[in-house]
């Protein structure tokens, strides 16, 4: 018989690139982002007993990020803290006008997600930068799979509706942060 924890590692290596960019999303910044992803590879590998009861390791593991980003929101809420915005000033790339403008956009996709209730965020964020299937997001968030289509549906519509209403008056607000 095979270790848990094997399985577990396995899983944790196979999806550390779709998680890593699941956990910057859900916080906000690749530094918190990161801090996110390793508190999740830890408690993975701390509860791999438990990973046999799962119907996928990806959904589970992406299950144990998204539980722990919401138990540092509700931490922070009760500290009083608030995520600071990203400023696009301090991202890195050249000065050229392609950049510039991929950035600009960049920061406005990011707002009008940050802007979206939490349960199409999450689901938003599961299956386009999680690359979860809809069963494997269902999982992760202890949904039916329908009720994560739908909600995944009103996500990006909302999210088309926000980037669509004035692209370029977007573009502006991200400039001056």
């Amino acid at each position: 018989m095979s270790d848990p924890a094997d399985h577990v590692r396995g899983a944790l290596l196979a999806s550390l690139p779709r998680l890593r960019a699941f956990t910057r999303a859900l916080a906000g910044s690749a530094p918190e982002g990161d801090d996110l992803q390793q508190a999740t590879c830890e408690r993975a590998l701390e509860r791999a007993h438990q990973a046999a009861a799962a119907a996928t390791l990806h959904g589970w593991i992406f299950r144990i990020a998204y539980n722990l980003h919401l138990d540092r929101l509700r931490a922070g809420r009760r500290r009083g803290e608030m995520a600071e915005p990203v400023d696009p000033d301090t991202l890195p790339g050249g000065d050229a006008e392609a950049e510039v403008e991929a950035t600009l956009m960049l920061a406005a996709v990011q707002r009008a997600i940050d802007r979206l209730p939490e349960d199409q965020r999450s689901v938003l964020l599961l299956v386009s930068a999680g690359g979860l299937s809809y069963a494997a997001a269902a999982e992760a968030l202890d949904l039916p799979v329908g009720t994560v289509m739908s909600r995944l549906h009103r996500g990006r519509q909302a999210l088309q509706h926000l980037l669509s209403r004035r692209p370029a008056a977007a573009m502006a607000v991200a400039a001056r942060r």
